[in-house]
């Protein structure tokens, strides 16, 4: 919140409750006892001061823990308002970023059962109580589970709780809809934080998810999970994190969001847990980077359904800004790779261009005018993916209406260009697929 926004709340809030609740939990400022009594009522203040909401400052009565609004969801937990570091190992997160993020990309579909691995104060549990018959969420400490108790009571929810680490209190089951912002951060030292540390070797918390994954679901079950992972020297990403998942039964997309280097990957989680003038800890963490020959360390999202057949991973890196809701962009995904797109079926498909497609070109003005030198493909919408193009893909395109049938499309090119159709369609098969794919051609 910035300062300009608490000062607007501090002026419109007076002393009736929600003024006061508005000074406590929302802004962060300092109230007097006898107006926190009055708000808190039937809570008695000595109450709320010994479980902790509530903690003596001087002037009066302070928030000691966070109260934040998902929706119309209230959200209690350790995340006090306007306070940065200096947190305990017990900690429990309220809504940042990260479970921001896994809000808005969680598909929002119904499912009859529903999983939130790590769930912390609840929050992914709350929404996923929204679209699922029934609700489970593990966590393996017991204060984030309190919590997350509280949260579903205050808001009428029916939560199944359980605690334990990691897969082990929901060992043999399955569910539709699985979801984990777990503790991913990787290789820290020391005595480890509940909030960010796995107690897993390097980005074992990741790995273990996937592998796990099919295991976990139903058939045609979902599985989204937050997670970072190692940029090893010599060895892309990608092929480190696909090696992680099931050769058999998952359909997976992985989107890288950001890398960072150790040196500003040890600052950032440093600065987060309060520990920046902590030099040996630093030091630790950065000699065991350079022993792994890390590079870098990836944070992304990974997408995961059980299916029959071999697995499929398809890891990407997104840096760009993307259209919202990311449940939306999910939910394309997977559904495009429902559908058959084997040279067979897309050779009788009619195809046209998605909404929002633009061809552009860049060109330099030779002897003989303007000589284009290359063509791109750039979406407003959906992923906003931008894909280069040459021109005989370009003169495919600029027939997909949805009233041809690619087949003929490919006559007629075969025809303008002086080529065997088969030879030709053979040649723009994996393109054109690959538009389709990547919602630039839509199937009609």
């Amino acid at each position: 919140m910035c300062i300009r926004d608490s000062r607007g709340l501090l002026a419109a809030a007076d002393d009736d409750p929600i003024g006061v609740w508005t000074r406590l939990f929302t802004v962060g400022t300092v109230v007097e006892e006898r107006a926190a009594a009055a708000a808190l009522a039937p809570l008695g203040l000595d109450e709320a001061l010994d479980c902790g909401l509530l903690v003596r400052s001087p002037g009066g009565v302070a928030a000691g823990w966070g109260l934040q609004f998902a929706d119309e969801r209230a959200v209690f937990s350790d995340q006090r308002p306007n306070t940065t570091g200096a947190r305990s190992r017990d900690h429990v997160l309220g809504i940042g970023g990260a479970s921001e993020l896994l809000l808005d990309a969680a598909l929002k579909s119904e499912a009859r059962t529903a999983l939130d691995l790590g769930t912390g104060c609840g929050v992914q549990a709350l929404a996923l109580a929204g679209r699922a018959e029934a609700v489970t969420a593990t966590d393996l400490s017991d204060r984030a589970l309190a919590f997350a108790a509280l949260n579903a009571e205050v808001n009428g929810v029916d939560l199944e709780l359980l605690r334990g680490d990691m897969l082990e209190p929901v060992a043999g089951r399955r569910f539709d809809l699985v979801v984990a912002n777990p503790p991913f951060v990787v290789a820290t030292p020391g005595d480890g934080w509940r909030y960010r540390d796995g107690g897993r070797e390097a980005d074992g918390v990741a790995a273990e998810l996937a592998a796990a994954s099919t295991g976990l679901l139903n058939p045609g079950g979902t599985m989204q999970f937050l997670a970072n992972w190692l940029h090893v020297r010599g060895t892309a990403w990608g092929e480190r994190v696909a090696a992680w998942l099931p050769e058999s039964g998952a359909l997976a997309w992985v989107v890288e969001r950001e890398v960072l280097d150790p040196l500003d990957y040890v600052r950032t989680w440093q600065r987060d847990s309060g520990e920046t003038g902590d030099a040996e800890q630093a030091a630790a963490w950065l000699d065991w980077f350079d022993e792994h020959e890390v590079e870098g360390i990836g944070f992304g999202m990974v997408g995961i359904r059980r299916i029959d057949g071999a697995s499929e991973v398809v890891c990407e890196e997104a840096r760009h800004a993307v259209e919202t809701p990311w449940s939306d962009r999910v939910a394309d995904w997977f559904a495009v790779r429902g559908v058959d797109l084997e040279p067979e079926t897309l050779w009788a498909s009619r195809l046209r261009l998605a909404d929002g497609v633009a061809l552009q070109q860049a060109a330099e003005l030779g002897d003989e005018g303007w000589e284009v030198e290359r063509q791109w493909l750039r979406q407003r919408h959906g992923m906003r993916y931008a894909e280069q193009i040459d021109p005989l893909l370009v003169a495919f395109l600029g027939a997909c209406d949805g009233e041809a049938e690619v087949c003929l499309q490919m006559r007629l090119l075969a025809e303008t260009y002086g080529a065997e159709t088969a030879m030709l369609y053979a040649q723009l098969y994996p393109l054109i697929r690959r538009l389709v794919e990547r919602g630039f051609l839509a199937l009609q």
